[in-house]
């Protein structure tokens, strides 16, 4: 059954709880049961901007360019820090989603990225944040190198670029070295197209 969402919800009170860089929101609204009846709840709400995921394949050599960087939220789980993530970063405002994303190909893995491929739009945690997003694949060759990438110091990235054939990758989902979800994604992704399978012509 499709619901577009029209009279689905109904906002009654919206109270700024926090506003850092992104605002924290607590939202009371009157939701549309499926029996039809009405309830009112609250949630709350961080509400982050969209943001571009770019994936960087090498088809010839069947690998792929990552970012291996520090994440507190695992920390705090207790889990390693230390995630392997596909390049990311929040679209700003006047900037599309391809521009961000070959924009932070280079800060983050020192990459120059030419054609992206659009794969699919995403909410990675709707039931918390507002983030969308616009996910790539793209083409790299070692030539188009030009930096070391790293992130930019000013933000406290510290950023390493890690090159993984999919093999690599593949095991790493299973053994949980690789935990972030887009990743987690994209891998089986490349999995199921068979767009790194060097055996294709």
């Amino acid at each position: 059954m499709s619901d577009s969402g029209d009279d689905a919800i109904e906002i009654e009170r919206i109270e700024t709880l926090s506003a850092e860089k992104f605002p924290l929101r607590k939202v009371r609204f009157a939701q549309r049961r499926q029996d039809g009846a009405r309830e009112s709840v609250e949630r709350e709400v961080y509400e982050l901007p969209q943001s571009a995921v770019v994936l960087p394949i090498d088809r010839r050599r069947g690998t792929m360019l990552l970012a291996r960087q520090l994440r507190l939220p695992p920390y705090l789980n207790g889990d390693s820090p230390r995630l392997i993530e596909a390049c990311a970063g929040h679209i700003e405002a006047g900037d599309d989603a391809a521009e961000t994303a070959r924009r932070e190909a280079e800060e983050e893995l020192g990459y120059r990225l030419d054609a992206l491929t659009p794969l699919f739009v995403l909410y990675p945690s709707p039931a918390l944040v507002t983030e969308k997003m616009h996910v790539f694949l793209a083409e790299y060759d070692p030539s188009r190198r030009i930096s070391e990438g790293g992130g930019l110091a000013e933000e406290g990235e510290d950023i390493e670029t890690v090159e993984l054939t999919l093999d690599e990758a593949w095991r790493m989902v299973a053994s949980g070295d690789i935990v972030d979800i887009k990743t987690v994604l994209l891998v089986y992704h490349l999995k199921l197209s068979g767009a790194l399978d060097t055996g294709r012509p």
